[in-house]
């Protein structure tokens, strides 16, 4: 797939990050210095290398930081903000707030996940699937985190994020693609993403597009250690 066919990316990198406790204090944890520089460049680099042109970063506490750190322009890709309200908007909020800098059609992803998927792959079956969005799926079996979802090969047929199945044996990878139409489909009052692909997935209308790699993330210590570990073999 061509750069120009890549669609841009939402980065949704407006929360606390709590779990980390003082580290977190004055920095916000999408600029952490992890494996040597703040954890977003590791991000735009790997969407960089997959033809990812422009990506609109949500940010919320600290975000200041994250826009004097980060600037307009990383390995050849174009950065723009979207501002959270004072009280945050909440994961779904904050991507309708965004929606105007995003266009018709979206990836969106998490703003503390090193994900290792074949974004242009993604986006081409996605595409092919006239789905009006899509989640990256991990066959996760408990190992990683607890399995949120259940996967018939071509969609996601369900998922919960809050109240997962004994039975479901996937995992939301961290990666979705949004529309327009999809964005309309939320609930009255939703302001979760996580409820808005329940949604979705309860109206069979969540392409599920299947990742074959473990991620990695920062949200807690302990997974920030072994990121860390990770990313400072691939400098």
């Amino acid at each position: 797939m061509s750069r120009s066919a890549m669609p841009p990316v939402c980065i949704l990198a407006g929360g606390r990050g709590t779990r980390l406790g003082g580290r977190v204090r004055k920095v916000p944890k999408p600029i952490l210095t992890v494996a040597g520089r703040p954890f977003l460049l590791h991000q735009l680099e790997l969407l960089s290398r997959y033809g990812i042109t422009a990506v609109v970063v949500s940010v919320g506490y600290l975000g200041e930081q994250i826009v004097q750190v980060i600037g307009t322009e990383r390995y050849g890709i174009s950065i723009a903000y979207s501002f959270d309200s004072p009280a945050l908007d909440g994961t779904l909020g904050a991507v309708k707030r965004a929606a105007h800098l995003l266009g018709p059609r979206f990836l969106v992803l998490y703003g503390d996940t090193y994900l290792r998927v074949d974004y242009a792959a993604a986006v081409a079956s996605w595409t092919a699937s006239a789905m009006p969005a899509m989640m990256a799926v991990l066959r996760n079996e408990g190992r990683w985190d607890r399995s949120n979802a259940d996967f018939d090969g071509t969609l996601v047929v369900a998922h919960d994020k809050f109240h997962p199945t004994r039975t479901m044996r996937w995992i939301d990878y961290g990666l979705g693609g949004l529309t327009d139409e999809a964005l309309a489909l939320a609930k009255p009052g939703e302001d979760d993403l996580a409820s808005l692909y329940s949604t979705l997935a309860s109206a069979h209308r969540l392409f599920g597009f299947e990742a074959t790699e473990r991620f990695y993330e920062i949200g807690t210590p302990a997974a920030l250690k072994e990121t860390e570990a990770f990313l400072a073999t691939r400098e």
